[in-house]
């Protein structure tokens, strides 16, 4: 008997106890439940409005010369001379004199030339003479009767005739010759590079230099599909002038010495087809005397220069302009809308037709008036409640800088404030230690602190020396 209620108690015990925590767990009280309300966060808004946007398209390119030209020899000879300005890097304009060859056999050969002219037209003289006394003779003695053209020296005449045009057409390629020897420039352009110099034997075909004009600089700017498509360039088709005289502006930045400098140019056409590469299209901006000096001592723009490039495109009528960082996703902005009274988040799908590093372009995705919010919020929840601020109501750094000075110091006017209103009335502050302190006040709350401390140092001195307790530093 002992031996079973030793077995049957331990199993009692924990039978009971085990009915109670059952009893207990389907029994309990549910814990009330607290629903947490996050607080209304501030948020700056701004009402949106449509505006009218230039867009404004980025590209880079190297300037070139609209015209770049070899100059070549048309006869042989010697060089005898080069004008002052055949340099390399030096200017010229048409029509100046570069090279100079050997002239002499070319004078020789027009004066054989002019010998053999004069010669066929006295040949020709005299056998007009002949036709004429033929024809007299003829009608003379066979009255009323045609004559052959034999008997008239006809075939004759027309013989020495071409005598002499062919001997007028030998003086003329001599002097042509005579004059090619004088290499004129063909254009007003700067000399590239040169090949020959004075005293070297060159013949027709040989490269004496390279040239090229300075009326114009070129620069080809690659655009891509969607960036053309912005801007205001006609069509071109079969049959038409592919140069526009007044394209898009575009000014033209070059960094030189860490300084920028602007030219203004139009784009004047497109390349007729697209880069098989890149997939990318080229046009070309011109700019009128690249190498003209300037009143504002701006350098020239060399050819060679690598240049980044703003074309005016279109303009987008009637669209909202938003600050690139606050589209979200590629797709939606944060909205403030009119909830229950209160203000609340929402998200808004917008379209749009152009975006850069700075700015998206909206067509599309709300209206005029409704409040965009300004502020990055970690995360947007839909109906999140803030607070809006519109964004003409913030103050400026340069204000909040006004309104901080202006500010009494915290901690109950700062430890200058707590050490004057430590001192006892009938134990004074000296009046150079009130007016030294006064004006260390004055500069701290400039923002200059540095007297603050000299100041208080001679304050605690003298109160130390009078038995009066000072507040210690920091009000601790």
């Amino acid at each position: 008997m002992k031996r079973l209620l030793q077995i049957l108690l331990p199993l009692g015990i924990l039978a009971l106890a085990v009915g109670i925590t059952a009893y207990m767990i389907l029994n309990q009280a549910e814990p009330p439940r607290r629903v947490f309300q996050a607080p209304p966060r501030e948020v700056v808004v701004r009402p949106v409005e449509k505006e009218d946007y230039q867009i404004v398209l980025h590209s880079q390119g190297t300037v070139q010369a609209r015209t770049t030209s070899t100059l070549i020899p048309e006869v042989r000879g010697r060089i005898v001379a080069i004008g002052p300005n055949f340099q390399e890097g030096a200017f010229f304009e048409e029509g100046e004199v570069l090279i100079e060859i050997d002239k002499s056999d070319y004078e020789t050969d027009l004066i054989v030339a002019q010998a053999s002219l004069a010669q066929a037209e006295l040949q020709l003289a005299e056998e007009q003479a002949r036709s004429a006394q033929a024809k007299r003779d003829w009608d003379r003695l066979n009255p009323g009767q045609p004559a052959n053209t034999l008997t008239l020296r006809e075939p004759q005449l027309k013989q020495v005739e071409a005598a002499v045009a062919s001997a007028r057409a030998r003086v003329r390629t001599a002097e042509v010759n005579l004059e090619r020897t004088l290499i004129k420039a063909p254009f007003a352009g700067r000399l590239l590079s040169k090949s020959v110099d004075v005293g070297q034997y060159i013949s027709p075909g040989n490269q004496l230099a390279r040239i090229y004009a300075v009326d114009y600089a070129e620069v080809r700017l690659p655009l891509t599909s969607t960036q053309y498509s912005f801007l205001d360039m006609p069509s071109v088709y079969r049959g038409e002038n592919p140069t526009i005289a007044e394209g898009p502006r575009v000014a033209l930045e070059l960094d030189i010495a860490g300084q920028t400098y602007t030219w203004q140019g139009r784009i004047i056409r497109a390349e007729g087809a697209v880069d098989s590469k890149s997939r990318q299209l080229f046009v070309v901006a011109q700019v009128r005397n690249p190498y003209g000096r300037t009143e504002s001592g701006r350098p020239p723009l060399k050819v060679g220069s690598f240049v980044q490039a703003r074309i005016m495109g279109k303009v987008v009528p009637d669209v909202y302009v938003v600050p690139a960082n606050l589209l979200r996703e590629n797709s939606y902005v944060l909205m403030v809308a009119k909830r229950d009274g209160g203000d609340v988040l929402k998200r808004e799908k917008v379209q749009f037709v152009w975006q850069t590093d700075d700015v998206v372009v909206v067509t599309s995705g709300f209206e005029e008036g409704e409040r965009l919010c300004l502020t990055q919020v970690p995360i947007a929840l839909e109906d999140y409640p803030v607070t809006a601020i519109l964004e003409s109501e913030v103050p400026s750094p340069e204000e909040a800088a006004v309104a901080r000075r202006a500010a009494p110091p915290s901690g109950g006017g700062g430890p200058a404030a707590q050490i004057l209103a430590a001192i006892p009335a009938d134990k004074p502050l000296p009046a150079d230690l009130k007016a030294k302190l006064d004006a260390a006040m004055a500069a701290a709350a400039a923002g200059d602190r540095s007297q603050m401390r000299d100041a208080l140092g001679a304050v605690r001195t003298w109160a130390e020396k009078n038995g009066i307790n000072l507040p210690p530093a920091g009000g601790r």
